[in-house]
């Protein structure tokens, strides 16, 4: 049974892959594997040490748990499948699975958008409204702010899903891409995208407007508030404190403009394929290492938990 019913006649497709040169598949793997590794590595390591770690129990913590598990999410949507296809050769997916993968991969991407914002609005708080900051960061309002990403992320995903999945493929499967992302698998529809391409279009820049618009009226409250503080060591703090968001910002919205904001005269599919495995495999994959490496309060739990486990050892060893 097809996901969605249309007159479609093709069941399933054909991913390309990053590339097709016989000499490179087994560096390729490797390459995957270990960023594949890297990703689950830091945000699974990130999310424990926050939920062990009593001092990182803070809404900013919070929401960068919410992000780890979207990254994970986002990341095992796509990477397991292309590295089964470097490691098989079998680079076929079928018709519901190629509109399952598009699915988790929209719901995460947008989800992450709205996190991103959630955060910047955090950081909003802390800097310009510290004396009420517990209190407007409420866990309540922290659950309803993560909650709500979760529920934009999936509606935006299933109106995705809904249009193109309702339009007709009865000409060539073969998707020059290496996951079921929504601009490729268009280009094989006999359907008229151009409507489809529009409502695309149309709902991608209101996702990202609306959040972008969230963080810069956010930093730019920041950056007055920060301009107000007289001493050198309180700009740098304040500074500091959002110095890792702001990279993790530039990231990822750097490389969706690139890849979704552009013409479709303009797409060129290799490049595309290039912007993908930015924000599909490295953006979370750095993402943890951004927040732990600039971020003095992680590295101190980590240090902590080092000694922790260190001194439990020699207790071990010393019985």
């Amino acid at each position: 049974m097809a996901f969605l019913d249309n007159s479609t006649e093709v069941n399933g497709f054909i991913l390309i892959g990053l590339t097709n040169i016989p000499e490179l598949q087994v560096l390729l793997f490797l390459i995957l594997t270990l960023i594949y590794l890297i990703t689950l590595v830091g945000n699974l390591g990130l999310i424990s040490l926050i939920w062990k770690e009593s001092t990182l129990h803070t809404p900013m913590y919070f929401f960068l748990t919410s992000l780890s598990l979207v990254d994970l999410g986002s990341s095992s949507a796509i990477i397991p499948k292309v590295i089964a296809g470097v490691l098989t050769g079998d680079k076929t997916i079928s018709y519901n699975d190629c509109a399952m993968q598009m699915f988790f991969f929209v719901t995460f991407a947008t989800t992450e958008n709205y996190l991103l914002a959630s955060m910047a609005y955090d950081r909003h708080v802390a800097v310009c409204k510290p004396l009420h900051y517990t209190t407007i960061m409420s866990s309540k309002m922290c659950i309803g702010l993560t909650i709500s990403s979760y529920v934009c992320g999936s509606l935006n995903s299933s109106i995705h899903i809904g249009c193109t999945f309702s339009l007709s493929f009865c000409g060539s499967n073969i998707v020059n891409h290496f996951f079921c992302d929504v601009p490729p698998i268009l280009t094989l529809s006999c359907s008229n995208i151009h409507y489809t391409e529009l409502l695309v279009c149309i709902l991608g820049a209101f996702n990202m407007t609306f959040a972008l618009l969230v963080i810069v009226t956010s930093y730019l409250s920041i950056f007055i508030a920060i301009l107000r503080i007289r001493s050198n060591e309180g700009r740098q703090k304040a500074f500091f404190t959002c110095a890792s968001h702001i990279f993790a910002v530039s990231l990822f919205y750097g490389a969706t403009i690139f890849m979704y904001l552009q013409p479709s005269s303009a797409h060129s599919m290799d490049t595309d394929k290039m912007a993908s495995v930015f924000y599909t495999m490295i953006i979370p994959m750095l993402n943890p290492l951004v927040y732990s490496l600039r971020n003095k309060d992680v590295k101190n739990a980590f240090r902590k938990s080092i000694r922790t486990v260190s001194l439990i050892l020699r207790k071990e060893r010393g019985n």
